[in-house]
Parts: C-alpha cells; structure tokens; sequence
C-alpha cells in the first residue's frame, strides 16, 4: 500500500479537520461570556493613541 492509495481519504480527512477547528474558533469567539471583552478589543483601533 503507498501513501497514493490513502490519499483521497486523507484528503477528505483534511476537509473535515479544518472544518471543525474552523467551528471550533467560531463557536469560541461568539461564546456569549466572551461578548465583552471582544467588543473592548475590537474597539482598541479607534481608540486615541496620544496622551497630552
């Protein structure tokens, strides 16, 4: 058996890897206990930088 003959299950195996850590890092970012702190960083780019 070469790894040629294992490579259409491989690469099936690929899809569904990233597909689940793709949910995985989504289901992580809308957890709603994490709502707050997310908005205060993606708040962090229109903050003003200077102090006077």
């Amino acid at each position: 058996m070469d790894l040629i003959e294992f490579y259409p299950l491989l690469k099936s195996l690929w899809v569904v890897w990233f597909f689940l850590v793709f949910t995985g890092i989504v289901a992580w970012a809308l957890w709603p206990s994490r709502r707050r702190r997310l908005e205060e960083h993606a708040t962090i780019p229109l903050r003003d930088t200077e102090t006077r």
